[in-house]
């Protein structure tokens, strides 16, 4: 014996229609952590890209600028102490460099976020229509 609801539909029906929904919350969910992960990496992958410009431009600064500003800083103090001063002032740049990257970096969350609340809300609506 098929126990009814007021709507006139069997059980089997209803749990029909409650497979079908979940089915579909599972894709629709499915799509959005895609679409989260995916706008992540990209930020993840800028990130990276300022490394790897802070990393070559650090190392092309200290190639060419630290021979030139060194002879020039030969006509006022050993050569030595020119080469160190010269480092000094491009390993800043490079490290200014570098926090940027890193600040840019801890933008980046593996975790998406709103796919986590909403699979949250969906338990709460699951167990609501349970009871």
């Amino acid at each position: 014996m098929a126990t009814r609801v007021d709507d006139d539909r069997s059980v089997g029906q209803l749990l029909g229609d409650v497979t079908r929904e979940l089915q579909a919350l599972v894709r629709k969910e499915l799509e959005l952590a895609r679409a989260e992960a995916k706008e992540e990496l990209q930020r993840a992958g800028a990130a990276g890209k300022r490394f790897g410009v802070a990393a070559l431009a650090g190392y092309l600064a200290v190639v060419m600028l630290s021979f030139a500003a060194a002879w020039a800083l030969t006509a006022v103090m050993p050569t030595g102490w020119a080469f160190f001063a010269v480092g000094v002032v491009l390993g800043v740049v490079a490290g200014a460099m570098a926090l940027q990257g890193r600040r840019r970096l801890r933008e980046f969350h593996p975790v998406p976020q709103e796919t986590a609340e909403t699979l949250k809300e969906d338990v709460q609506w699951l167990k609501s229509r349970k009871s």
